[in-house]
């Protein structure tokens, strides 16, 4: 594959892209919602000792992963949070990531990744934002004003408000009838056409392909709707 643009390469602050990620050749690794995500299948042991050498590499080099252990795997997510997105530094650490689970035997599981949000809509963001944000527990996002962000480190997933028209029930102050939240899932770009056909098998229906691949909508044999995403022809 082809190399980083030389500004990205050059500037560790450099937010990079969807194809930059592809360009740095990292097979271990899929970008999922401004970070890098990867997942290293192992016994629970080598797990364990997996996890203190990323840890012992990232306290070295001052930048620090998110690390989950499981008791068969080993989940890693980086992001500069600085700058809020990868950059150059979660390419080099990912880099050394996977070198040291080499190491201990494992294997990389980049198709199992995933990344939930709840998306709610709304014609009236400023109404309803501060109730969730208090509620959830949740903080504004500094870089993305309909976000709410786990400051906290809690695990819960994304939160964000989708602007949609007003409703004659919304005009009149009563509770809407039509379905107000649903699921966005975010999975590696060369999983979501078998994860949406996957939905269609299991009795689900296609909504709308118009914006894939940067989302399919679909939807449950209620009409419940729920959108599988990538990083792909996003803006």
């Amino acid at each position: 594959m082809g190399a980083m643009s030389e500004s990205s390469s050059t500037d560790p602050r450099a937010l990079l892209g969807g194809d930059d990620v592809l360009a740095a050749d990292l097979p271990d690794w899929r970008l999922l919602l401004r970070s890098l995500h990867a997942r290293f299948e192992l016994e629970y042991g080598d797990a364990l000792a997996l996890v203190a050498a990323i840890g012992a590499h990232a306290a070295e080099v001052d930048h620090h992963p998110d690390i989950e252990l499981r008791y068969d795997a080993v989940r890693v997510v980086t992001q500069s949070h600085d700058v809020g997105g990868v950059t150059a530094r979660d390419v080099a650490l990912a880099r050394r990531v996977s070198e040291l689970a080499r190491e201990h035997g494992a294997r990389p599981a980049p198709a199992k990744v995933q990344a939930l949000e709840i998306a709610l809509d709304t014609p009236d963001l400023a109404r309803i934002k501060p109730f969730w944000r208090a509620v959830l527990g949740l903080a504004d996002n500094p870089r993305d004003g309909d976000e709410l962000a786990d400051t906290l480190g809690t695990g819960l997933p994304g939160f964000w408000f989708q602007t949609s028209e007003p409703t004659e029930e919304d005009r009149a102050g009563t509770p809407a009838g039509r379905m107000r939240f649903h699921l966005d899932i975010t999975v590696p770009h060369d999983v979501a056409l078998d994860r949406v056909e996957a939905a269609l098998a299991a009795g689900g229906r296609l909504v709308t392909a118009e914006h894939a691949r940067s989302f399919w909508v679909l939807a449950d044999a209620e009409g419940n709707k729920a959108c599988v995403c990538t990083w792909q022809d996003r803006g």
